[in-house]
């Protein structure tokens, strides 16, 4: 199996931001991670449409043929899923507390995800599920009809040993269950060049595996091809 690797932008977008750097040029970005061998270029739609916005989703699509979203499961961000035509959409709960990435939660949305994630399909765009890595999530997500999960890798990472050691075995449990629950899988949250081989030890399952933070920061310092091909080489 040839896994894929997902690389996020948002980071980049909130650089922009903090450096009120108005020339910065987001899908260029996106074009460099992919002509370096990113398998898919992630951004994170908000209501607001901040820090990525209209424009930035419009001029990526354009750019890149791997675009992906990560967004929650209102009307208007699906409107704007099917204009921008993504790969896959990652349906996620909506950013706060200063952090854009969290698990869908079922409860909170009730039965407004499985007509979302029909009208995706229908448009012919993937849609996966961010979910916490345990087989109750995993059980939620099938129940709304969800034929891939992210199992979503944030609070593992800085777990003691003896809890992290048991936290990767259910991360691999629930991997093992989505699959035979006939589900693709992908990990993401706070993974590194360090965190990937680990999570994808205790999760071989998976078909891809999303960067984001240490994406751009590697790439600050040690440019966007090499940062990808070491990524590449860590999630193979």
């Amino acid at each position: 199996m040839k896994r894929r690797l997902v690389v996020g932008l948002d980071a980049a977008a909130d650089l922009r931001e903090a450096t009120g750097t108005a020339g910065f040029d987001l899908p260029r970005v996106a074009s460099l991670a992919e002509l370096a061998g990113a398998g898919g270029v992630r951004l994170t739609l908000g209501e607001e449409m901040f820090p990525i916005s209209e424009a930035d989703l419009r001029d990526t699509a354009r750019a890149i043929r791997g675009l992906e979203l990560r967004m929650p499961p209102i009307p208007v961000l699906v409107k704007s899923a099917l204009e921008a035509r993504p790969e896959r959409v990652l349906l996620a709960s909506a950013p706060r507390d200063g952090r854009r990435s969290a698990p869908l939660e079922f409860s909170a949305w009730g039965d407004a995800v499985p007509p979302v994630i029909r009208t995706l399909e229908e448009a012919g765009i993937e849609v996966a599920v961010s979910v916490a890595p345990d087989i109750q999530a995993v059980k939620g997500a099938h129940a709304v009809d969800a034929k891939a999960v992210e199992l979503f890798t944030s609070s593992l990472v800085d777990l003691p040993p003896r809890e992290r050691a048991e936290a990767l075995t259910a991360l691999g449990d629930a991997a093992r269950f989505a699959a035979k629950l006939g589900m693709r899988v992908g990990v993401g949250g706070r993974l590194d060049e360090r965190q990937l081989p680990v999570v994808l030890d205790a999760a071989p399952i998976a078909e891809w595996a999303a960067v984001g933070r240490a994406w751009v920061g590697r790439s600050l310092l040690l440019g966007i091809e090499r940062t990808t091909r070491d990524l590449r080489s860590a999630v193979a």
